[in-house]
């Protein structure tokens, strides 16, 4: 019986470190730097700033620099919008009395991405104008620059959604100059974070 014991718990050792041994293996394989970035760049991330470690790292330089935390990003937007981030396109743009988001697919005929799309940016537009803002802060694991103040003025804030040929957006507009200001960091953040290119 006693050897019985034994030999389970071996093979159940075993098991255990040939897990780890892969895990670690994975870890190392995830965390080896790029030549596809440049310091600018990796300066530029807006997660680089947060969450030093005791090292004095930030969370995005002990665990694998700005391209794991951009796929972070799009796992964790995929996960709560409820469609690929590779095969669609974000926009985030600002106006004079609020700005735009933009999603669509890159492709066309996607229509399955385009309706869940769609069905995304109405359900946004409803939760934004109750102040809720909890997606966002799902997606990017914080709590979303700008987001706290557009809660608190929600009634200053109108949210329209819209559709587009290849999906839809949905058009903010401020009441006041605080608003304004609130919905332009908020969009701001959403252009560095999720790397779109837009001018800000």
């Amino acid at each position: 019986m006693m050897k019985k014991i034994s030999l389970t718990l071996c093979a159940a050792l075993l098991f255990a470190t040939g897990a780890l041994t892969a895990y670690v293996h994975a870890q190392k394989s995830a965390d080896a730097p790029t030549d596809k970035h440049d310091a600018k760049t990796h300066a530029e991330c807006p997660f680089m700033a947060d969450g030093k470690t005791p090292g004095g790292k930030s969370e995005a330089q002990a665990g694998g620099g700005h391209d794991a935390h951009l796929a972070a990003v799009n796992a964790r937007g995929e996960a709560a919008m409820g469609f690929s981030q590779t095969e669609t396109a974000h926009h985030f743009l600002l106006t004079r009395d609020g700005g735009v988001i933009l999603v669509e697919v890159k492709d066309p005929a996607d229509s399955a991405n385009r309706e869940r799309i769609r069905r995304h940016l109405a359900q946004v537009a409803q939760m934004f104008a109750a102040g809720d803002f909890d997606t966002p802060t799902l997606v990017h694991a914080r709590t979303v620059p700008g987001a706290p103040a557009m809660s608190r003025l929600k009634s200053e804030i109108a949210y329209a959604y819209e559709e587009t040929e290849r999906g839809g957006r949905v058009r903010i507009t401020a009441g006041s100059a605080e608003a304004l200001a609130a919905v332009h960091e908020f969009l701001r953040f959403q252009i560095e974070d999720h790397q779109t290119g837009d001018e800000q």
